[in-house]
């Protein structure tokens, strides 16, 4: 079998892969290769248009992955939609573009993690991107005519721009309404001197074109000419080889043959939380016991590999919306006339979410809440003999939560009802309502819980065993029940409550509930995934059952790294493609500083 030699391969050619490509070919003199299972749907109209972007799940573009059934969400299944295709998950997201917190960042570091905390990694997220420029007029109707500060620094490839109509009022409802609460984050959210308070969502769409900018666009779209760079699609990695404990190449599939790429430097895994693991223990990388069971020989016993799996559930509650308020829900009914309607009124350049905050629970802040959330910390706390990776997580996490200047959940709005979710009497999907509705959802910021990914078989084919165990950590589930108790609270505030019919009606009747117990009835009937899972090759010391080092490679081998979300050691809140640009942007860095590239 002939083998074409290259400096560096990158298997996967999603969000990371593509910035450690266009990085690492800037110095002429080396070869990099990339290989992706999908094929470039750069142009594909549903990737383009911001609004249509939840029309992708389940389409060829989607790797499709399902969990095993979840005990604490009701045994339901439950969808993680991840991008099959040149830009990965980027072509397919909610285009949201989140900042994470200062805390959550430094917390990285204080786990182990030297060197990665926020001061190192501020100069990458503003590396990746570039803020909207708004003109003074609009300031106040996007809610941000408050802020004291905003950032001037980041300078980046993605172009970021509110998403949508700028007069759609429930900006300016969000914000006047938080502000009454003393919630209204004052400075741009990037910036970090505030962990908590609410703020209008930006969003990876292009502010001229209305088109979504994903990490193809910007990243390999302007380099993809380089002589030294070579991008495969429909090339998907079968296994990494390795001579003893060093990876030498990897054997893929292309144009219906076999084939074998040397990389002379090192191989990079880019594949995402739910693959990367996977590739390793498919090579031999991973518990030994489980490579047993498959009839896969041990490279290297780590037991990390493919735990650790962390994701945001996502609930939301749908109210019914006056009539003069724009939604999406005719497009979600597909009704006649409603795409060609949105095309001219916009509403298909934006995708639904508008706003959000960063939230603690409200209700621990007075001195019986503050009791009642030692109470539960203290009943959950992990027992003397827990793994040293989980004692690590929870005292972080109490840390945060004792903190009534820090978040424990991240609150989103829609405009428009949400087909993603569930009926949660029954679980099963339900048509579009007839009307108008706006959707108020929230997501934990920093869930305990955790579960694991592995392969089922040594069969490449198959999928792997995907199960986070949402919600199976009491705290998560008490904290999160607060959080949408909360929401209610949002929707009977004015003047958000101005934007919804009176009486408040809301979509389903189990969304009525008034106290914690029904609170979680309604999240274990509705939450999903969020599609976030990261964690799985956790950058952790080794004794802490971490999979990669602070240079990102992996333990025990040599030349191979690994750089996707499945490194993320805690996940920041809100959404994730932000993180992991930075991220990838800095393990370029890491990497060219090794070999002494240009």
């Amino acid at each position: 079998m002939a083998s074409e030699t290259y400096d560096f391969i990158i298997v996967g050619g999603g969000t990371a892969g593509l910035v450690l490509a266009n990085r690492l070919s800037e110095d002429t003199s080396r070869r990099v290769l990339v290989l992706e299972a999908g094929t470039d749907h750069s142009e594909d109209l549903r990737v383009k248009t911001p609004a249509l972007y939840a029309a992708l799940g389940g389409t060829e573009i989607d790797w499709g992955f399902l969990t095993e059934p979840q005990e604490a969400l009701n045994g339901r299944a439950i969808k993680l939609h991840q991008g099959k295709a040149l830009g990965g998950t980027s072509i397919i997201n909610a285009q949201i573009f989140s900042a994470p917190t200062r805390e959550l960042i430094d917390a990285w570091a204080s786990l182990g993690n030297n060197g990665w905390d926020w001061k190192a990694l501020e100069t990458y997220y503003n590396k990746v991107y570039t803020p909207p420029s708004v003109p003074k007029n609009l300031e106040k109707e996007l809610g941000i005519d408050h802020r004291t500060a905003k950032n001037d620094t980041a300078k980046g490839p993605i172009q970021l721009s509110f998403p949508g109509e700028p007069l759609h009022p429930i900006r300016r409802a969000w914000a006047e309404t938080f502000k009454s609460k003393g919630y209204l984050m004052e400075v741009d959210p990037w910036l970090n001197v505030s962990s908590v308070g609410a703020f209008s969502t930006v969003t990876s769409v292009d502010p001229i074109e209305k088109q979504r900018y994903h990490v193809a666009r910007a990243y390999y779209d302007p380099i993809k000419d380089r002589k030294n760079l070579h991008v495969r699609t429909g090339a998907p990695v079968d296994k990494i080889i390795f001579e003893g404990t060093k990876a030498v190449g990897v054997q893929y599939q292309y144009e219906a043959e076999t084939k074998v790429a040397t990389a002379g430097k090192e191989i990079i895994l880019s594949a995402g939380a739910l693959q990367s693991p996977k590739l390793l223990e498919l090579s031999g990388v991973g518990s030994k016991s489980l490579l047993t069971k498959h009839g896969i020989e041990a490279v290297k016993d780590l037991e990390g590999v493919g735990e650790n799996l962390m994701d945001h559930p996502v609930c939301d509650i749908g109210f019914e919306a006056v009539d003069d308020v724009d939604t999406l829900d005719a497009l979600a009914r597909q009704e006649p006339k409603a795409i060609e309607e949105a095309m001219n009124d916009g509403l298909l350049t934006s995708s639904a979410m508008k706003t959000c905050a960063y939230m603690p629970v409200v209700e621990h802040l007075s001195k019986e809440g503050r009791e009642a959330l030692k109470s539960l910390l203290e009943r959950n706390r992990p027992s003397p003999g827990a793994q040293a990776r989980t004692q690590a997580y929870y005292e972080v996490s109490e840390k945060s939560l004792l903190d009534p200047t820090k978040l424990s959940g991240t609150y989103l709005t829609g405009i428009g009802q949400s087909v993603a979710l569930p009926d949660p009497s029954t679980g099963e999907f339900v048509k579009p309502f007839p009307g108008k509705h706006i959707s108020l959802a929230a997501t934990p910021a920093n869930p305990l819980s955790r579960g694991s990914v592995h392969i089922r078989s040594k069969d490449v084919s198959e999928p792997p065993a995907i199960d986070p165990k949402y919600l199976t950590n009491p705290v998560d589930l008490e904290i999160y029940a607060h959080h949408m108790l909360y929401l209610h609270k949002i929707a009977r505030s004015p003047p958000f409550t101005d934007l919804l019919k009176q009486p408040l009606k809301v979509t389903t009747p189990l969304a009525k509930f008034t106290d914690l117990e029904g609170a979680k009835k309604y999240l274990k009937g509705r939450a999903i995934s969020m599609w976030h899972p990261a964690g799985t090759c956790a950058m952790l010391p080794e004794d802490k059952g971490g999979v990669v080092d602070t240079k990102l490679k992996v333990y025990g081998v040599q030349n191979l790294r690994v750089v996707d979300a499945s490194i993320v050691p805690l996940l920041p809140p809100g959404h994730l493609q932000s993180t992991v640009y930075a991220v990838a942007e800095r393990a370029a860095d890491i990497i060219k500083e090794e070999y002494g590239l240009k």
